[in-house]
């Protein structure tokens, strides 16, 4: 299983934009077959920041994720650009 979080920034006035995306993101995720769980979560103390919990069943999986039409038009093209920081993570369970 490959785990990968992500954490986001972004300004006041792009933050309620990019809820909306990664609501979007989230609910086409859920639908791909190798993905496991995604969760989208806000900060309630900083209303800016976004954090991603995203589960593959294998590398492959995140790869297919990364290639979908989707990834490119709400990740690529949507949150990135929009982001003041990102930050993102690779684990394996143990």
């Amino acid at each position: 299983m490959l785990v990968q979080f992500v954490h986001f920034t972004f300004a006041p006035e792009h933050a309620d934009k990019a809820e909306a995306i990664l609501r979007e993101l989230r609910d086409a995720s859920r639908k791909e077959d190798g993905v496991v769980r995604f969760d989208v979560a806000r900060s309630k103390d900083n209303p800016n920041v976004f954090a991603l919990w995203e589960q593959y069943k294998n590398g492959a999986a995140l790869e297919a994720h990364k290639a979908t039409v989707h990834f490119r038009r709400l990740v690529l093209d949507g949150v990135r650009p929009l982001a003041q920081r990102r930050e993102a993570e690779q684990l394996e369970s143990i």
